[in-house]
């Protein structure tokens, strides 16, 4: 590979901190918008626009257009993530943003099945659709914004920066819906659900004008000077990374299982089901990120010293662990024992989201790099996040929450296991040569 460095540029290079607040701003308005679709469709969805079926029928209905998104986030992830790879990854960053910004707003202000019929859902599907697109390619780029500007040794602390935007998205999010829960139901289902997604406008402008000073980091520079970007991404990283690229997919199965069945399945069957209240959720899951960003820094801490790829198989095996004591824990109906459901949840979250920044990063060569962990981190989404809380509905109907815990555990076990073979490999993955001194520790 060529050694060449990138010609200077006047223009200054972004501080340390503007690079981390570019990841962390951008997913945490991308999440909000992701997370304000989940929860709506626990609580409002169903009966605003699939009022024709029956109420089980209509949350079904809501949870597979909310399953919808993660179908989209894949051929996101590959498109994206071949512009990434080809372009750059600061013009993809902020594309992302206006796609998802744009679909949630547009939520907003959609009409519902009283006022147009079927026009109603489809439209619904077809902004979920932008949305998930959208979102695909999110995760990928943000967490290379701030590796790829890190030193081999705070890959991972860096790489969190990106994650803590998906408990923070959830903090807004609920804290949008807690805002307008003590709504009367008619009022909520009329106009107040619409105002978290309507919000989204105002965050997108914080989040374009904070993406938009950004630069791309020098190992990647690097990559376009010397001419070895590769014409098609994809098809490179099939054939030159076929193992990891599976392996990273499996991987990242467990955290989305056990975060979307707390974020959005629990929504809807902890007040239709065990009979909590709609704050009483809302507000045990709002506790819960403080926990969850606290478990991400450590974790990244950690990952930095002792290995990512050790951190994360730890972090697997408490997937593994958790499901069925915490469907235990939230059946009793009691709140105190279901906030220490949520907070173990948490954590459980936490300890993987950490360590995967730095892991995934380091899985990849440059000039694939985007697409590489952008479409394993999806594929893991898709099938850990997307149909669970369709699953988990079905098999709660059919056999009750001990059905769907075991239902949890398989699928986290699937994730322990790929983890576990994924390929140990360092700082040296660059694909073009060492990496230089980063924007991030030359900044005070």
């Amino acid at each position: 590979m060529a050694d060449q460095s990138p010609p200077q540029s006047s223009a200054p290079r972004p501080s340390g901190p503007s690079i981390l607040a570019a990841s962390l701003v951008g997913t945490s308005i991308e999440w909000y918008d992701y997370y304000i679709f989940g929860t709506a469709a626990a609580l409002a969805f169903g009966t605003v626009f699939f009022s024709a079926a029956s109420p089980v029928a209509g949350t079904l209905a809501a949870f597979a257009t909310f399953a919808v998104g993660f179908a989209a986030r894949p051929l996101g992830a590959a498109i994206i993530g071949h512009f990434g790879d080809r372009i750059g990854r600061k013009s993809m960053l902020v594309l992302t943003l206006l796609l998802t910004g744009g679909a949630t707003t547009l939520i907003g202000v959609l009409p519902t099945y009283a006022a147009i019929g079927v026009g109603a859902p489809l439209l619904l599907v077809l902004l979920r659709i932008i949305q998930g697109f959208g979102v695909g390619g999110e995760w990928g780029g943000a967490v290379l914004i701030a590796t790829e500007h890190a030193s081999a040794g705070r890959r991972a602390l860096y790489g969190s920066f990106a994650q803590f935007g998906v408990p923070i998205g959830v903090l807004t999010s609920n804290l949008a819906f807690l805002a307008v829960s003590g709504l009367s139901n008619e009022d909520f289902l009329a106009y107040g659900w619409r105002i978290p997604f309507l919000i989204s406008v105002v965050l997108v402008v914080v989040g374009l004008l904070v993406r938009t000073r950004l630069r791309d980091a020098p190992e990647f520079a690097r990559v376009k000077e010397s001419r070895e970007v590769t014409k098609v991404p994809f098809a490179e990283l099939v054939r030159t990374e076929p193992k990891a690229l599976v392996l990273a997919g499996l991987a990242a199965i467990a955290p989305p299982a056990i975060g979307y069945t707390v974020i959005v399945y629990l929504l809807s069957y902890g007040t239709k089901v065990v009979g909590y209240t709609r704050p009483t959720l809302l507000t045990l899951i709002l506790v819960s990120t403080a926990l969850w960003i606290a478990a991400i820094a450590a974790s990244a801490v950690l990952s930095d010293r002792y290995g990512a790829k050790r951190v994360y198989v730890w972090g697997a095996v408490t997937t593994v662990v958790w499901p069925v004591p915490m469907f235990a824990l939230v059946d009793t109906g009691n709140v105190g024992l279901a906030l220490v459901a949520v907070l173990v949840a948490a954590v459980v979250q936490g300890l993987m989201a950490g360590a995967q920044g730095g892991l995934y990063t380091e899985l990849f060569p440059v000039r694939v790099r985007y697409s590489g962990i952008s479409i394993a981190y999806t594929v893991g989404g898709v099938i850990g996040g997307a149909v669970t809380p369709l699953v988990a509905t079905a098999l709660q109907a059919a056999g009750g929450s001990i059905v769907v815990a075991l239902y949890l555990t398989a699928l986290c076990l699937a994730g322990l296991v790929a983890a576990i073979m994924l390929p140990a490999r360092g700082p040296g993955r660059a694909g073009a040569g060492a990496p230089e001194p980063s924007a991030a520790e030359a900044a005070p």
